[in-house]
This record gives structure tokens, sequence and C-alpha cells, in this order.
């Protein structure tokens, strides 16, 4: 039981922090393009990246298929990790804050999700050895 409230309160707060980081690229586009050019990054990822953080979290919520959901967390995953190693490069250790609650947030969410779902992920149990 504990597992599944694990399982719903981290993929509701990583839910949260990705769907708010992109009414952030919505809302605050010339900020973030700077921003993200500060970091290195061209200005065309903007758009593409609020597309991704949108349906990273549908993907993992709405389950409609297992290796979608599985795909969606290694998406995540990656992009948490780049995100704090570029703020490292630059520099600017309060900007990697947000990526580890993320990959906090993640863990707990991925390890716990055969808990809580009915039809499993095969990589939870390979993770787990």
């Amino acid at each position: 039981m504990a597992a599944t409230y694990t399982y719903w309160i981290s993929t509701a707060l990583l839910s949260l922090l990705y769907l708010t980081s992109a009414y952030v690229y919505l809302a605050k586009r010339d900020w973030v393009r700077h921003v993200l050019a500060e970091l290195g990054y061209p200005a065309y990822l903007v758009p593409i990246m609020i597309v991704v953080k949108i349906l990273g979290p549908v993907a993992i919520l709405s389950r409609f298929s297992v290796a979608l959901s599985d795909l969606a967390y290694a998406g995540i995953f990656y992009h948490l990790l780049l995100s704090g190693l570029a703020h490292l490069g630059v520099r600017r250790p309060n900007g990697t804050v947000p990526a580890a609650v993320g990959l906090a947030l993640l863990a707990a969410s991925f390890l716990t999700q055969n808990a809580a779902r009915e039809s499993p992920s095969p990589y939870v149990r390979a993770a787990m050895l």
C-alpha cells in the first residue's frame, strides 16, 4: 500500500513540475530563450520542449502503452540529467535543484509503478535486480 501512495504522489509531483515548466516556457518565452542561450542551447528548442514537457507526463499518467510510458520515463530521465549538468557546466549550481528534485521523484515513480498499475513494466524488475 505504501508503494502505491509513493507512486501516485511522486508521479503527481513530477507531472506538476513538468507541466509548470511547460507553462513557464509558454508564458515567458523571451526569458526562457535567454536562459537557454546562456546554457548554450539554440532558441528553436523552446517549442519542442513545450511539447515534450506536456507529452511526457501525459504518457506516464495515461499509461496508454507500457512501452510508451517507459520511453517517457527514459526521456524525462535524460532531460533532467542533462539539465542539471548544463547548469553545473555554466557554474550555476542553484539551477540544478529542480533537476535533482525531479530525478528523485522520477526514481520513486519509476520504481513503484508496478505496485500501482495493472500492466507491469518489465524494466522495473530489471532495475530492482
